[in-house]
């Protein structure tokens, strides 16, 4: 299988993780792919048409986007260990992974705004506001969070917040989140997120 990857995308990250988890790293073949929002990649469009990373060619040929369907995928593969089949478990993680998805788009588009000449002043209080939200609602329901059997909701969680820390490392989320700040420390030693920090170049 063919993974297009970049080393600092958050979504990237989370099939990263995933394929550690999952042991399955050696089934991919990585490409390195650009994926600006400005300049769509013609290359890469020929295996997703909205030019976005992660995208994975598949060895029958058919193609798999985006980092929801694709992690999903893999797991199908290794039989299941990351997303829980059922019950309040399955409804439990699903969400989490949706919090962690929806704040990893609030924060590039965050970033983006921020780095226009002129930004919105609206628009970056909006996406404040709703990362602050969406560290308060997490920082309750930290115990719930190691409660929980690592999962698909985990390592979202993990990504959204490691994309805090890599693009807003001057915003202090871990002192509006204590209890969380002590969850994601743990967290940064599995293997599988060590593997996978975000790098330069």
């Amino acid at each position: 299988m063919q993974l297009h990857w970049s080393p600092k995308s958050p979504y990237v990250r989370k099939v990263m993780i995933c394929a550690h988890e999952l042991e399955l790293v050696g089934e991919l073949q990585l490409v390195r792919s650009v994926a600006a929002m400005l300049k769509p990649n013609a290359a890469l469009m020929q295996v997703n048409p909205l030019s976005k990373i992660p995208a994975l060619v598949l060895d029958d040929g058919r193609t798999l986007f985006d980092s929801v369907v694709i992690c999903e995928y893999l797991d199908s593969l290794a039989g299941g260990a990351l997303f829980p089949q059922d019950g309040a478990p399955r409804w439990a993680a699903l969400r989490w992974h949706a919090l962690g998805d929806g704040l990893l788009d609030a924060l590039i588009l965050w970033r983006n705004e921020r780095e226009r000449d002129v930004p919105l002043t609206a628009l970056l209080a909006a996406f404040e506001l709703k990362t602050t939200a969406s560290l308060q609602l997490l920082e309750s329901e930290v115990e719930a969070l190691v409660a929980s059997p690592f999962g698909i909701g985990h390592l979202t969680l993990v990504c959204a917040l490691g994309y805090l820390d890599y693009r807003f490392d001057s915003f202090g989320w871990r002192e509006q989140a204590p209890e969380l700040a002590v969850w994601f420390a743990q967290m940064q030693q599995r293997p599988s997120v060590v593997a996978t920090e975000p790098v330069e170049g």
